[in-house]
């Protein structure tokens, strides 16, 4: 892999995003005034909009890498799970959030790696998985930004956070069974 590729900008994007994890968690956890809040919503926002411009950046400018493929995808699940991690702190209901949300990610993981082994591989994020994602990040964005947020409210928002992702795995494990299901029916006629 030449240096390119792993210094390229929207990768770069990528290694940030994964830095701000840390510093969102060290704030969120710590916050004590509404000001401090607003600076952990505030690196989410900076994490989201770099994430939407290594995509538009790799795709414009034909930057694209084997890297990037991967190194996206892992900067997007470990900023929503320390965002759902983190929120368990301040609500309670977070926790079937957070249950959903690492059964989801570990059905995909495995089905993944289990599908490469078969050669087999999903073709990037699907409409439901990136409706879900926008879901997810509003939503929380919300939650971390007004905490005084009432419980109702609270809880409406990690109900329809959770509605989603739970539609998102569904979708994606029938989208999963019918690859199983071809890699199936290719072994049979080798």
């Amino acid at each position: 892999m030449k240096a390119k590729e792993i210094f390229s900008i929207p990768n770069i994007l990528s290694y940030v995003r994964i830095l701000l994890i840390p510093v969102f968690i060290g704030v969120y956890i710590n916050a004590q005034t509404p000001r401090d809040y607003y600076l952990a919503a505030l690196i989410i926002l900076i994490s989201g909009l770099t994430d939407f411009a290594d995509g538009q950046i790799a795709r414009r400018f034909n930057m694209i890498t084997e890297l990037g493929k991967a190194l996206d995808p892992v900067a997007d699940k470990l900023t929503q799970a320390a965002i759902v991690f983190s929120l368990m702190f301040r609500y309670q209901g977070m926790i079937f959030v957070v249950v959903l949300f690492v059964i989801k990610e570990l059905f995909m993981l495995i089905n993944d790696l289990v599908l490469m082994r078969k050669g087999k591989k999903l073709g990037g994020a699907m409409w439901y998985g990136k409706v879900s994602t926008a879901v997810f990040y509003v939503l929380t964005f919300i939650l971390i930004a007004f905490p005084e947020i009432s419980t109702a409210w609270a809880n409406v928002f990690m109900g329809v956070t959770g509605f989603f992702l739970l539609l998102s795995f569904i979708m994606y494990g029938r989208v999963f069974l019918q690859m199983h299901r071809e890699a199936a029916e290719e072994k049979k006629k080798q």
